[in-house]
C-alpha cells in the first residue's frame, strides 16, 4: 500500500489527538487510595493493541460490566 509523504505525519497527529480526547474516552483507570486518586481517561482499543496484560483483563472483563459501567477493579 502506497503513501504520501504527509499520510504517517498526520496519522501521528491525529493519534496524539486521540489520546489526549477527554470527550470519547472509553476507559477510566484509577490508580492510588482515597483520597489520592489518579483517574486516567483511556481508550479501549489503544490498551488492546499496546498491552498483552490488559488486553487479556479487558477481553474477559467485557462481558461482566457493572451496574456502575466499571469493567473491572
Amino acid at each position: 500500500m502506497m503513501y504520501d509523504n504527509k499520510f504517517l505525519p498526520k496519522l501521528s497527529h491525529n493519534l496524539l489527538e486521540i489520546l489526549e480526547d477527554n470527550e470519547f474516552y472509553d476507559i477510566n483507570i484509577e490508580v492510588g487510595n482515597e483520597p489520592y486518586v489518579k483517574i486516567f481517561r483511556t481508550h479501549m482499543v489503544i490498551l488492546n493493541y499496546r498491552s498483552f496484560h490488559l488486553r487479556r483483563i479487558l477481553s474477559t472483563s467485557v462481558n461482566e460490566k457493572r451496574d456502575n459501567g466499571t469493567l473491572t477493579h
